[in-house]
């Protein structure tokens, strides 16, 4: 992979006006949320943290972000979340190959949102993204680059933003990498999240029970976010 810093290309410098395709250009948003939990040991999705699903907080960050629509896979246990889950505007994507790996929801997921100039992917098992972290990836789209990644203390993780050179080989992919194959190859900006977003995954019943403690001891703090 290929990286540049894009935290300078997020404001335009004076004087520059933005092409008339790049002003134009359609973001969309996608959370992948398809995965059986076989780590976890059950539903996932609809475990509770801080009062709601944990895919809820996913779901509620991209509809507060600044993207033009937005869809969420589902493919195990798609019908419990449909009834327990407050989607926030998603449309809701069935991927019936889910246990094929994540490629599989991603190409689910990308082919559902096809008028997209720009995907921007994150992951249903990570609480702590936040509508800051998406719009500030959308917001570092450059003229060159294949995509736009956040990074937390140097390190690339979500959420990621696919540009239409990307999204065209979605359909290729197979397996349980996701976009890791894409992304090796691309030539990628980046953008540092770290204040205002943190890439915990929460894929076993402890390690969600922990996240809550810390939630709460945040809260208790007043150093949690919103």
């Amino acid at each position: 992979m290929r990286s540049r810093d894009a935290n300078a290309e997020a404001v335009d410098e004076p004087g520059r006006t933005r092409p008339a395709a790049e002003q134009a250009a359609t973001v969309c948003g996608l959370v992948l949320a398809a995965g059986g939990g076989r780590r976890f040991g059950g539903v996932k999705q609809l475990s509770p943290l801080a009062g709601r699903p944990l895919l809820e907080h996913a779901l509620a960050a991209m509809g507060a972000a600044s993207v033009a629509r937005f869809a969420v896979v589902l493919g195990a246990w798609a019908g419990e979340v449909l009834d327990a889950v407050d989607l926030h505007g998603a449309e809701p994507v069935q991927c019936h190959d889910w246990s094929e790996g994540q490629a599989a929801s991603l190409r689910a997921g990308v082919a559902s949102l096809s008028d997209a100039d720009a995907v921007i992917v994150t992951l249903g098992d990570q609480p702590l993204i936040s509508a800051d972290a998406i719009d500030r990836v959308a917001a570092a789209r450059s003229g060159g680059a294949d995509g736009v990644r956040a990074t937390y203390g140097g390190r690339p993780g979500h959420p990621i933003l696919l540009e239409r050179s990307l999204l065209d080989r979605v359909p290729g992919l197979r397996g349980d990498t996701g976009a890791r194959e894409l992304l090796a190859e691309a030539d990628l900006a980046s953008v540092d999240c770290e204040d205002v977003a943190e890439p915990t995954d929460v894929d076993t019943p402890a390690g969600l029970a922990e996240l809550e403690r810390r939630l709460d001891r945040d809260w208790a703090d007043g150093t949690a976010g919103g």
